[in-house]
């Protein structure tokens, strides 16, 4: 089966089968519990064709994760938007902001011409003192305990930190029978003090004939917007990590939580599944550096030949 095929599959499963529920945003979603996709690696790259995601910032965000970064300025640099709207919103809403009301911005940008342009206006502003300010950049860019932070700087009691990502490498190389080789960002003391709880809570790394794979799991996932990221995103940290420890690739095995669909995606989800997916495109990395110290710049793909992208909110 074509990589694609599994992802528009679990599309066209939550439409037939979802229950209507409320969520945090307000928005609405159709839902179920429970869900697993498999994508097999070594066959292609599973990066949508359906529609055009774009891979430069799914490769700046996976980088940035793995700086152990938790400041959106790193991505700001590389153009990556992904991370802004839970930064503005702490911004917005506090008492150092003093521009125009962007009470429920994630919705009102969407109906008002006038709100929009204001909305606008008042993110690029935010944008360019996070560039720019030292000091507002550490007050209003940095999400807190997200990813980067669990990944990389887990606090222990005694007041250390644990790196498990090179832990995990570590383990690869040195006892690839474990069934112990996993990394989790769900911290219940940190979860509080976050921008948004870790939805890619946990994943576990198997090792088999040469081969890594790598199984995710996701508590929460936004089907039409965040899930194509997460599988290209979880896929390149897999090759990656397959190469620093000397292994080809296996699968990708993505397993769900909540597995929504936000109810003002419908249209663009009907839309996407009346197209016909193309052959995925194939992973290049150009350089022998390690994983801890690769640019953007070293990581491409080849063969990439999507349809036009498909634009829909970001419920905030």
């Amino acid at each position: 089966m074509n990589n694609e095929q599994q992802y528009l599959d679990l599309l066209k499963y939550v439409l037939d089968n979802g229950h209507k529920k409320d969520d945090r945003t307000g928005t609405g979603t159709i839902s179920v519990f429970g869900y697993q996709a498999r994508f097999n690696l070594a066959k292609s790259f599973p990066l949508l064709t359906t529609k055009k995601v774009p891979f430069g910032l799914i490769k700046s965000e996976l980088l940035w994760f793995l700086h152990g970064d938790t400041n959106i300025r790193f991505l700001l640099q590389h153009k990556n938007h992904i991370w802004d709207e839970w930064a503005f919103k702490k911004y917005i809403e506090s008492s150092d902001y003093s521009g125009p009301d962007m009470t429920d911005f994630g919705r009102r940008s969407l109906v008002d011409e006038e709100f929009n342009k204001q909305y606008k206006e008042e993110k690029s502003k935010f944008d360019d003192l996070i560039l720019t300010d030292d000091k507002f950049s550490k007050q209003y860019g940095d999400l807190g305990f997200v990813y980067g932070a669990q990944w990389r700087h887990w606090q222990t009691r005694e007041g250390g930190f644990i790196d498990q990502i090179k832990n995990v490498i570590d383990q690869i190389k040195n006892t690839p029978d474990s069934r112990r080789m996993i990394v989790s960002a769900w911290n219940p003391e940190d979860v509080p003090t976050m921008a948004l709880p870790p939805c890619h809570t946990m994943f576990q790394f198997y090792v088999n004939d040469g081969k890594l794979s790598c199984q995710l799991y996701q508590r929460s996932a936004d089907l039409f917007l965040g899930v194509p990221f997460n599988i290209a995103s979880y896929a390149l940290l897999t090759h990656l990590i397959a190469r620093e420890t000397g292994l080809e690739v296996g699968e990708f095995v993505h397993t769900f939580g909540d597995a929504h669909i936000y109810l003002n995606h419908l249209d663009q989800v009907k839309e996407q599944l009346s197209r016909i997916p193309n052959e995925g495109p194939q992973l290049k990395i150009n350089t022998d550096k390690s994983i801890f110290d690769l640019d953007v710049k070293d990581i491409t793909l080849e063969g990439y030949d999507p349809k036009p992208a498909i634009k829909a909110p970001v419920a905030v």
